[in-house]
């Protein structure tokens, strides 16, 4: 397929193209954001995205600043959490990363929707780019390298 870039600037369009992105995941998704609070991560439409994504053996990881978010207002991620545990990794930032302020999420190192900073809704997102998840990818790895432990299923239930 031809590499297809789409900016936007805006929650709807912010929005819009990360269901594009999650939909056409097969394998891996990588998220990076300070606390996920601008993504519809608990959304029903999400939510069968990423199962059916998870179904099929995918593996996601999830890296963030601060969970509040997720586990106040997300009951269905959570949900997948306990479902899908075994595929799904959520890991918190050390504070020397706090400072991070971009928002990203790759998808088979080929797509990624990102926004330049976390407090707004600009951005762009790259579809059939390798080479222009690259640095986001670097970016991750070595955010991911530096994480802890973060949201998990537990025996209490989570």
């Amino acid at each position: 397929m031809d590499k297809q870039v789409v900016k936007f600037d805006g929650r709807r369009e912010f929005e819009q193209q990360l269901r594009l992105c999650l939909a056409r995941a097969e394998h891996t998704l990588d998220l990076f954001d300070p606390d996920f609070s601008m993504w519809t991560l608990g959304a029903s439409d999400v939510e069968a995205s990423l199962r059916a994504f998870l179904a099929g053996k995918g593996r996601l990881r999830l890296a963030a600043h601060n969970n509040a978010h997720l586990e106040r207002d997300c009951p269905r991620f959570l949900r997948l959490l306990h479902d899908f545990g075994h595929l799904i990794e959520c890991r918190l930032t050390p504070k020397n990363l706090r400072q991070l302020t971009d928002s990203f999420c790759i998808a088979d190192q080929r797509h990624i929707v990102r926004r330049f900073h976390s407090d707004h809704l600009r951005g762009e997102a790259v579809f059939d780019g390798p080479a222009d998840t690259e640095l986001s990818s670097e970016r991750f790895g070595a955010i991911w390298a530096e994480t802890l432990p973060g949201l998990h299923v537990s025996t209490t239930g989570l």
